[in-house]
């Protein structure tokens, strides 16, 4: 089987089990709470949402957007994982902060995989640093060693930075690792394997968890007359346990 089949027929198998079973079981499993604690009720507010089922459905919405990139990121790792074993024998790394190990044209490749080209802020960044740099001790002087940060899409006009590494985004990364220039169109395809079907099935799930929620929320946080409670809300989000004194 060619490289370009393995990488499609991968993605055919795993897009089920890995992305779409487990962003549905992400909405079998969540709680009113669980949402209303984790996001800004501050945010909503500012947006002047006004009525329960608009702001439920918003909370649901930002929880799984979410949730749905970091799923999805993990699937795309993956992918990359596979591809790169089968072109040049890569493997996944079990050193810190390093994703994918390979060896390709006698240059040893270390790459820490991302989304997307905006993906950290300079503290994340400056620890993906010091992971290449301990995993070129390890490595020893003898083996010359290109640490990568390797984004599944996007676009990055200046790939050599100033620290000690090589940013490759979109089809510089996909080319980077399977030696194939058109991967990243090629993967795009099956990823609508079945998309249809299991997201009507999504759609008909959050539909349900809507309309649950939102009768829960109407009868937790809102008043008589319907309006929202936003200090009730606020209160469940960020009242101390035990005010701090300065």
């Amino acid at each position: 089987m060619s490289l370009l089949a393995t990488a499609r027929q991968f993605v055919k198998n795993r897009i089920a089990p890995d992305f779409h079973d487990k962003r549905l079981a992400g909405l079998e499993g969540l709680s009113l709470a669980a949402v209303l604690k984790r996001k800004n009720p501050y945010l909503f507010k500012a947006k002047a949402v006004a009525s329960a089922p608009d702001l439920v459905k918003q909370l649901l919405l930002a929880h799984l957007s979410s949730q749905e990139e970091t799923l999805f990121g993990a699937f795309l790792e993956g992918l990359a994982i596979h591809i790169c074993h089968h072109a040049y024998g890569g493997q996944k790394s079990t050193a810190e902060g390093i994703d994918l190990e390979f060896t390709r044209a006698a240059k040893r490749y270390i790459v820490s995989i991302k989304s997307g080209p905006n993906w950290g802020n300079a503290s994340q960044i400056a620890k993906m640093t010091q992971n290449f740099d301990k995993a070129r001790r390890i490595a020893g002087p003898n083996i010359h060693v290109i640490a990568i940060n390797g984004c599944c899409y996007g676009k990055d006009a200046s790939p050599a930075k100033k620290r000690n590494y090589i940013k490759l985004c979109g089809q510089d990364f996909w080319h980077l690792i399977s030696g194939e220039p058109l991967l990243y169109q090629e993967i795009i395809d099956p990823l609508g394997h079945e998309a249809r079907q299991r997201n009507n099935e999504f759609e008909e799930a959050f539909g349900r968890l809507h309309t649950r929620f939102t009768m829960q929320f109407t009868q937790d946080f809102c008043r008589p007359d319907a309006s929202i409670d936003w200090d009730q809300l606020v209160a469940l989000n960020s009242k101390a346990q035990s005010l701090w004194q300065p």
